[in-house]
C-alpha cells in the first residue's frame, strides 16, 4: 500500500507539471495587447501586430534599390484621400466592382509591386486581413454624385517638425488603429519619399517612437491584460 501510494504521489506530480507546461505554453502564445483606460470608446493603441507580422520582409525593404524614376511623393500621397485620416480612394478604373475585395486586391497590394500598367508600385495595406476593401475605399472619379464643399479639412502633419528634441526619434503624428504595418507606408519603393525610414529592419518601431495624436486631450492609462475571471 505504501509502494502504490508513492507511485500515485508521483502520477499525480507529474500530471500537475504537465498541466502548469502547457498552460504556461499557450499563454506565451497568446498576442501582446496593451488596451487603453479612457472614456473614449476609440482604440487608440491597438496591437501593433501587423508589424512583427510581416517583419520578414524588413530586411528586403532594407536592400531594394531606391527607383529615382518612380518614387511616389506626400503629395501624391494625400493627393487619394479626402481628408487627412480617411481611407485612400482608388485612383484606378474597377472592372468589376463586386469582384473588389481579398484576392482581387491583395493581388498589388499585400506585397507592393511595379504594376506596369499604372508605371507605379502598388501601396502596401497594413490590414491585409480585412478583405471587404469597397466598405472603406471608394472609387475616384466620383464627380457625377459628389460634389465639392467647404468643408474644413484638416492639415495633414508636417514632415520634419514631429521631434520632440533635436536628434530625438519623430513621433507618430497619427492613430495606430487602421495603421499597424508600418512598414507599408514608411518602406520599400511604394512609400512615400519624405517618410521613407533608413532603417526598416528595426521592426520595434514603438520601441523608439511614441504616439503624438493632439486630436485627442487624454489617452488614457496603459495596463497589460490580465487574464483574471471577470
Amino acid at each position: 500500500m505504501k509502494r502504490l501510494g508513492i507511485i500515485s504521489l508521483f502520477v499525480i506530480l507529474f500530471i500537475a507539471f504537465i498541466w502548469v507546461w502547457n498552460f504556461s505554453y499557450q499563454t506565451g502564445r497568446e498576442e501582446a495587447y496593451i488596451p487603453v483606460e479612457s472614456e473614449n470608446p476609440i482604440t487608440l493603441i491597438p496591437s501593433e501586430t501587423g508589424v512583427f507580422q510581416r517583419s520578414q520582409y524588413a530586411l528586403d525593404y532594407a536592400n531594394m534599390p531606391v527607383d529615382e524614376n518612380h518614387q511616389r511623393s506626400l503629395k501624391d500621397y494625400y493627393k487619394n484621400r479626402a481628408f487627412h485620416g480617411a481611407p485612400p480612394s482608388i485612383p484606378h478604373p474597377v472592372s468589376n466592382e463586386r469582384s473588389m475585395g481579398e484576392n482581387v486586391c491583395l493581388k498589388c497590394h499585400q506585397n507592393g509591386g511595379f504594376v506596369n500598367k499604372f508605371d507605379a508600385y502598388a501601396p502596401v495595406t497594413p490590414h491585409p486581413e480585412m478583405v471587404n476593401c469597397r466598405q472603406c475605399h471608394v472609387p475616384q472619379h466620383t464627380e457625377q454624385l459628389f460634389k465639392g464643399t467647404n468643408f474644413y479639412k484638416v492639415e495633414a502633419p508636417q514632415v520634419g517638425v514631429n521631434n520632440a528634441l533635436q536628434g530625438s526619434p519623430p513621433v507618430i503624428p497619427h492613430q495606430v488603429q487602421m495603421h499597424e504595418n508600418c512598414l507599408s507606408c514608411h518602406a520599400g519603393p511604394s512609400a512615400p519619399k519624405e517618410i521613407r525610414v533608413t532603417h526598416p529592419e528595426r521592426i520595434n518601431c514603438r520601441q523608439c517612437h511614441v504616439p503624438n495624436n493632439k486630436e485627442m486631450t487624454d489617452i488614457g492609462i496603459f495596463k497589460r491584460a490580465i487574464n483574471s475571471p471577470q
